[in-house]
């Protein structure tokens, strides 16, 4: 991974060149049209609203929010709030912060008094672990760290096939035990990562603080995490282009949404090698990064849902994944595999075709 980003995962901070290093790198999975996310801006729009934006390096991604509102000094005061609403949950799940909840739990096995927050969260996972048969599984940490130890100073590494098979036995979420607000795992060794849920949660609460505060009509956008309130004005919706896996701006669609969430998993955001055939979502079944698909987005209701749901999906074949979206009324998805071949699940509409 980049100098860039390894800077910002240690200390939580980069400087606006490095922030925009980081933006071209990641690409953040979807972008807005129509509604440009620069680092500060505040613009009169059209209908007496100001178009209201700010963008701060957060979750280990770049996270923006832009509101529409009649006051423009309310919208900021709002965004403020929403990005403290961040920051404050990002400090209680992140693994990389050793002060974290989460790296208390892994370091230490069990977490008494965990925040509710955070088990949430668990419960969350576990569900998911549930309606996946066991591919949505928070406890892979042990193979990622296997993973980004092995190519820290190294651009090609034989793995050692019978380490990932001992550290396979370290991965179940069914080994945490969660009684009340007390967890700890069965196993000694174990480690949760909550790469693939605890963003959308986040973008689900930012979202909360900006609606009790009256904002209508607003976006975040967390690294390919998006969730709207309302529209963007005069009954248009918030249109999200797809992130091109290649790079090359050819969007695979284009979606137009209201009050609803997107988001996209794809091999691009993070990987360890040029090849992306080891990346940041591993298979728990095999310890290894699946190689079928380069991106899965999910339309849902909110992020937390489409979060979990787009890293299942990227785990699974395209035919697994597409049916088991099938099976809730209120997701769709578009799976775009690494032969650029593009797979829509029922309902999924997009205005490129």
């Amino acid at each position: 991974m980049h100098r860039e980003f390894h800077k910002f995962l240690e200390h939580g901070y980069i400087n606006r060149r490095d922030f925009l290093k980081i933006s071209s790198m990641l690409g953040l999975g979807l972008a807005t049209c129509s509604i440009g996310v620069p680092f500060a801006e505040a613009v009169k729009f059209d209908n007496n609203l100001y178009k209201v934006s700010k963008s701060r390096a957060s979750m280990g991604t770049i996270v923006s929010i832009t509101t529409l509102n009649p006051s423009k000094d309310h919208a900021e005061e709002s965004i403020v709030l929403a990005f403290e609403e961040i920051e404050r949950l990002t400090k209680m799940m992140s693994r990389f912060d050793a002060c974290t909840p989460v790296a208390q739990l892994n370091r230490d096995g069990f977490l008494k008094q965990a925040p509710p927050e955070l088990c949430f969260v668990i419960k969350k996972s576990m569900q998911y672990n549930q309606i996946s048969n066991g591919i949505f599984d928070i406890t892979v940490k042990p193979v990622l760290d296997l993973l980004t130890q092995s190519f820290k100073d190294q651009k090609k590494v034989l793995l050692n096939k019978k380490k990932i098979a001992e550290l396979l036995e370290l991965i179940d979420t069914k080994l945490i035990s969660l009684s009340g607000n007390d967890m700890f795992f069965k196993k000694d060794g174990m480690g949760i990562t909550l790469d693939g849920i605890a963003k959308g949660f986040i973008v689900d609460k930012a979202i909360e603080k900006l609606m009790k505060q009256g904002i209508k009509h607003a976006l975040i956008n967390a690294g390919g995490d998006i969730r709207t309130i309302g529209d963007k004005g005069n009954n248009r919706p918030w249109k999200i282009a797809i992130e091109d896996p290649l790079k090359k701006k050819n969007y695979p669609d284009l979606v137009a949404i209201t009050n609803r969430s997107i988001a996209t998993s794809g091999n691009y955001e993070v990987f360890f090698d040029q090849e992306k055939i080891f990346h940041h979502i591993v298979n728990p079944k095999t310890g290894l990064s699946p190689l079928i698909n380069a991106s899965v987005s999910v339309q849902a209701p909110t992020a937390i849902e489409a979060d979990a749901l787009s890293t299942t999906l990227f785990i699974l074949d395209p035919a697994q994944g597409t049916g088991l979206i099938n099976s809730i009324p209120s997701c769709q998805s578009l799976i775009v595999t690494r032969n650029q071949q593009k797979i829509k699940s029922n309902g999924w509409r997009g205005i490129r075709t």
